[in-house]
């Protein structure tokens, strides 16, 4: 409709000339008739698409070319997953040096796809900077029998081979998880952490109890999860991925029932291609075995173990969070009514009771949120791409530098001018820093209520007896009664499905509006914007989705109104054994058990161990830290210091896997005790010659200078560490050497 002609329209203030009422009626019914018949035709189009869709093979909306390097169907245990190799353009430049990332989709009622749905993406932030990309993705129909655990061994293989495949990077695979597949990356990971370099964790539920959310109060409200087993039941052994789309749309309705599609018929001359798009990935409906989808909501989602550390797999291994040695980088969003930043940031705090818990399990987590963008806009909207993934995958090595501890990531749109002398790099005037925070702040955002866990932890144990009635009185019966023809024709018949089928090609109407949109793109004539029926439309607009929004509002607070008070109510919680006055927490904190204490006391044990051992380089290390330390931000100019430290220029078999063990173990130890760490300094350098002592002095003295402004505070450090370091010269040169070390970071200290 490039050809389209804007009428002239009187104003509001001209419709008492009878001519120009008449006139501005005309315009508007003429222009209302002409969007009707191409909006039409734009679901035609989306019905046709659908259809076509359901007859792929291996239906996806990835836009990027790609190669099979993987299939999950030839794995002992197969899984219908396989893994990708994103092709590079004619524009991009891949770096065989840098580590390969890895995307996953949400298997999650739609097809795969959509962390490369757009040039803009994740996939296409990190082939913009120079990373080999991988993508894995899934068919429609689960292998029969498939569990959750098949799949998440599946993609520890995933990485696995990923990793064998670029043995030579600078880096092991960096893994972004989608929704769903955050919490399956997060599981892997932390069963198998010397696979994983940074894990990206956009959008995930992670600790269903956590914040206020409409989901888990319906949930609970319609007695737990018997009904997922019926409706597994009902189509005969898989569920189907149409009722969790249906369970997402409902908690939007304006926008389900209205603004995407007034949105289209506005602006119909340019609005088709992004909506048949989005439209081909919303409508590609995929299936869950029962025990997937039963596992999810038992264990993950009413349960809440994974956040507990509660989970065991088949062989008796815990999926302890805890374990994960990667860097976990958290993003989330105050705009996301699916995910919540409590949702996804609460397993932080059911898992850690302070700093100190988080440095025992050398653990590093990132977090960032959004004030606005949508569920579905952390993975493909281009205004997202354009910063968050690609300031993540920018200065992804220097966050796999990051010591143990909780940092906030702030992106800001500045100019050069504005940058802090202490932020990272900016890319298109976008800045990234990195801040220092404490696991106080990230309770500021989850804040846990154990009122609350009492509440959900009650509805947990009425599920399972509800589950445990209908397994045993109802779901013989229906299994019965149920064939895979069946069910087939159930889920055809699903309110969503219809939505698609219903209006295509197919219909004996569709011919006449594929002829009439055809002459009114060529001869469209739109109304002027401010035409009085166009203006009102707009006002009757906005009023519907004020009522839609108002309508979801008392909707979403009688859910919790009626779930804090069934769940609340003291006779059901003394029943479930959760009531208030027993003064037992609803949960155990993973940290209370004894061996967990164990486990700290050994660390730390360790740590003082680990003071003494080095030479030049940890003793250098420790100190430019230590002088920095109050700068409350992460600039890669100190890695970059620190780099300078070990080889004048890096070399292509440098080892940055024991360079990071070496930056993060220093750092380590000087938050652990800073008193102790530079006691150590003059014993790390008891065995090097006085010539190259004064001149790493030199060298420290030159770069923090050079790194910024320095206050009264950093002045005193660096001079408490170059008196450490000139006091420790010996009179005769001794010839270079260090303290045997055990691990990677030996390979650092020996190649200095």
């Amino acid at each position: 409709m490039s050809n389209k002609k804007p009428a002239s329209t009187p104003k509001a203030s001209s419709l008492f000339d009878p001519w120009s009422f008449a006139n501005a009626i005309s315009e508007y019914s003429a222009d209302s008739w002409q969007r009707f018949i191409l909006y039409a035709d734009i679901r035609r189009q989306r019905g046709d698409q659908y259809r076509e869709h359901l007859q792929e093979q291996i239906p996806n909306v990835l836009d990027f070319e790609c190669e099979l390097i993987m299939s999950g169907l030839t794995f002992t245990r197969p899984i219908n997953y396989g893994m990708v190799r994103i092709l590079p353009g004619a524009d991009v430049s891949i770096d065989p040096l840098k580590r390969p990332f890895i995307v996953i989709d949400p298997r999650a009622g739609h097809g795969p796809g959509i962390g490369g749905f757009k040039p803009d993406s994740e996939i296409g932030a990190a082939m913009k900077a120079g990373h080999p990309c991988y993508f894995i993705g899934f068919l429609p129909d689960p292998v029969p029998g498939q569990t959750v655990e098949d799949v998440m061994r599946g993609l520890a293989n995933f990485v696995r081979h990923a990793g064998e495949l670029h043995q030579g990077s600078r880096g092991k695979p960096a893994v972004i998880g989608n929704c769903q597949a955050g919490w399956q990356v997060m599981m892997a990971a932390s069963l198998w952490p010397e696979l994983f370099g940074p894990l990206i964790i956009a959008g995930t539920p992670l600790s269903y109890w956590a914040g206020n959310n409409p989901m888990p109060y319906g949930g609970g409200l319609t007695g737990g999860s018997w009904l997922t087993a019926l409706t597994s039941d009902l189509g005969a052994g898989r569920f189907d991925g149409a009722w969790l789309v249906q369970n997402f749309e409902k908690l939007d309705p304006a926008n389900t029932w209205w603004k995407k599609n007034y949105h289209l018929y506005t602006k119909v001359d340019t609005e088709g291609p992004r909506y048949l798009d989005f439209e081909k990935y919303w409508g590609g409906y995929v299936f869950l075995n029962d025990i997937e989808m039963q596992y999810i909501v038992d264990e993950l989602f009413i349960g809440n173990r994974l956040s507990n550390a509660e989970l065991l797999t088949s062989d008796g291994l815990r999926i302890d969070l805890r374990n994960i040695r990667s860097p976990v980088v958290v993003f989330c969003s105050y705009g996301d009514n699916i995910t919540p930043p409590p949702q996804a940031l609460g397993w932080i705090t059911d898992l850690y009771r302070d700093d100190e818990d988080i440095a025992g399990h050398d653990q590093t987590i990132v977090y960032a949120t959004h004030d606005s963008i949508g569920h579905l806009g952390i993975f493909v909207s281009g205004k997202v791409a354009r910063k968050e993934h690609v300031e993540f995958t920018s200065h992804i090595d220097l966050i796999d530098l990051l010591p143990t501890g909780l940092y906030e990531a702030t992106i800001d749109d500045k100019s050069e001018a504005d940058q802090s002398p202490h932020g990272l790099d900016t890319q298109d005037g976008i800045g990234m820093a990195l801040h220092r925070r404490s696991l106080e702040d990230v309770r500021n955002i989850v804040k846990p209520n154990p009122e609350s866990d009492r509440r959900f932890s009650a509805a947990a144990r009425v599920s399972e007896t509800n589950l445990a009635l209908y397994k045993s009185f109802v779901q013989p019966w229906i299994r019965s009664m149920i064939s895979p023809k069946t069910a087939a024709m159930m889920q055809t018949l699903h309110p969503l499905r219809i939505s698609y089928e219903w209006w295509s090609s197919t219909n004996i109407m569709a011919p006449v509006i594929t002829r009439a949109a055809a002459r009114l793109r060529e001869e469209q004539q739109s109304v002027a914007p401010d035409n009085p029926f166009w203006q009102a439309q707009e006002n009757v607009s906005a009023m519907t989705v004020h009522l839609l929004d108002s309508y979801r509002d008392q909707r979403d607070q009688l859910y919790a109104c009626l779930f804090e008070g069934l769940y609340g109510s003291a006779l059901l919680q003394a029943l479930t054994g959760h009531s208030a006055q027993s003064n037992e927490p609803a949960r155990i904190h993973p940290g209370d058990s004894p061996e967990h204490r164990a486990f700290l006391s050994q660390e730390f044990g360790l740590m003082l161990d680990r003071m003494t051992e080095g030479g030049l380089l940890e003793a250098s290390v420790r100190a430019l830290f230590y002088v920095l330390r109050t700068r409350g931000e992460a600039d890669k100019r100190h890695f970059s210091h620190v780099l300078k430290f070990h080889w004048p220029q890096i070399s292509d078999d440098f080892d940055m896997t024991a360079f990071r063990i070496l930056v993060r173990s220093q750092a380590a130890l000087l938050a652990y005790d800073t008193d102790a760490a530079l006691a150590a300094i003059p014993i790390l350098l008891e065995r090097v010659s006085a010539d190259d002592i004064r001149a790493r002095a030199k060298d420290l003295d030159r770069l923090i200078r050079a790194s910024g402004d320095m206050d009264a505070e950093e002045k005193t450090s660096l001079q408490r560490v170059l008196t450490l370091f000139n006091d420790s010269a010996p009179v005769k040169a001794v010839k270079p050497q260090v303290r045997p070390m055990s691990g990677a970071a030996a390979h650092v200290s020996t190649n200095k």
